[in-house]
């Protein structure tokens, strides 16, 4: 593995001991140095702001709170990538996860080993977007401007909030102004996964990004539907 791998912090929030040491196990011999482990939401949210680790497996059925609580309030100051592990296996769970910003959905039972592989390509797509930010790129786009250092979306100089997905998406279409973007390639682009199984979670981020740069959101002027071949970021010369 590599030396900068290795050297991640990995936080597992989980109430079933059996599973926290068997990651534990795998992780290390997949060689990774840093790992802590919690027991319930309130002790790994103590933790997550302790040792700010690089990224994150959350349960869903934690004894003292539900893992998406969890989830929202590490939004509330960090973008580290965050899994869920959960025994649930709805649709509608699925969904409920990544629109509260969750990176990846693992649904328990799962391969060690594929939950190890998923760890390594989170860690190594942060490490690319974190060497991306410090290039302190501002794209000025119209009424729009995104600063890249500071994560920071402006509409005609107001900051517009917007959750880490959201602007990634968002970002990825501002870099592809009048292109027809398809799901699968939002997809892509924005979770780093295949598009099956997303159809619903793409369209809650669109309508949610329509929300939040529209004047009005059910006639949008920016996020346009192209029937059958998925969404355009229209920019013209204001």
């Amino acid at each position: 593995m590599e030396m900068s791998l290795s050297k991640k912090k990995i936080l597992i929030i989980d109430d079933e001991e059996d599973i926290l040491n068997l990651l534990s196990m795998v992780l290390k011999k997949e060689g990774f140095e840093n790992i802590y482990t919690a027991e319930e939401a309130e002790s790994g949210f103590t933790l997550f702001k302790r040792v700010n680790p690089d990224i994150i497996l959350l349960d869903i059925m934690l004894p003292d709170e539900e893992g998406y609580e969890v989830c929202k309030k590490i939004r509330e100051t960090s973008n580290v990538p965050i899994l869920f592990i959960s025994a649930k296996t709805e649709e509608i769970d699925r969904v409920l996860g990544f629109a509260l910003g969750g990176d990846d959905y693992i649904t328990k039972p799962f391969s060690t080993k594929e939950v190890a592989y998923r760890i390594k390509a989170h860690l190594r797509r942060s490490s690319y977007n974190d060497k991306d930010e410090n290039k302190n790129t501002i794209l000025n786009l119209g009424p729009f401007q995104i600063d890249e250092e500071k994560i920071e979306v402006r509409k005609n100089g107001e900051l517009i909030e917007l959750k880490p997905k959201e602007y990634k998406m968002f970002l990825y279409m501002a870099r592809h102004p009048n292109q027809i973007m398809s799901k699968e390639k939002l997809c892509s682009e924005v979770w780093g996964e295949d598009y099956i199984g997303f159809d619903n979670t793409i369209m809650v981020h669109v309508r949610r990004l329509r929300e939040r740069i529209e004047e009005d959101p059910s006639n949008p002027k920016y996020i346009i539907n192209i029937k059958g071949l998925g969404y355009k970021f229209i920019l013209k010369d204001e």
